[in-house]
């Protein structure tokens, strides 16, 4: 049996973000990119998804041969708050959104991973 955990990695600017991506994904080490997809609670698509179909068709068109999967990002970062508050983690460290982020992919990721299973 395979035990696959989800752990971030770090968190990049956005502006920062297509520069990281060719770097990280020319390296052949990735084989397919897990992306929030922000929902709203009646499961269609969030305002901001305006801003994530550009980056999603960017993606696809420079690296047509890796899977991007949209995966339901809803209450990933109330989940996020609640395991950092669950931990012991201080007010301070809450407030950090890169911190918050992280923890927020890291749901998005182990939520797909057991999917698959």
């Amino acid at each position: 049996m395979m035990r696959i955990t989800a752990n971030p990695l770090c968190t990049i600017e956005t502006k920062d973000l297509q520069q990281w991506l060719t770097t990280e994904l020319t390296k052949g080490e990735i084989d397919e990119v897990v992306i929030g997809k922000p929902t709203q609670t009646n499961g269609e698509d969030s305002e901001s998804m305006k801003y994530i179909t550009p980056f999603m068709n960017w993606f696809r068109n420079h690296f047509a041969t890796i899977p991007l999967i949209p995966y339901d990002e809803r209450f990933t970062s109330v989940l996020a708050h609640k395991a950092m508050i669950d931990g012991g983690m201080k007010r301070k460290q809450r407030q950090d959104k890169a911190v918050v982020d992280r923890l927020a992919a890291t749901i998005i990721l182990e939520d797909y991973l057991s999917s698959k299973l």
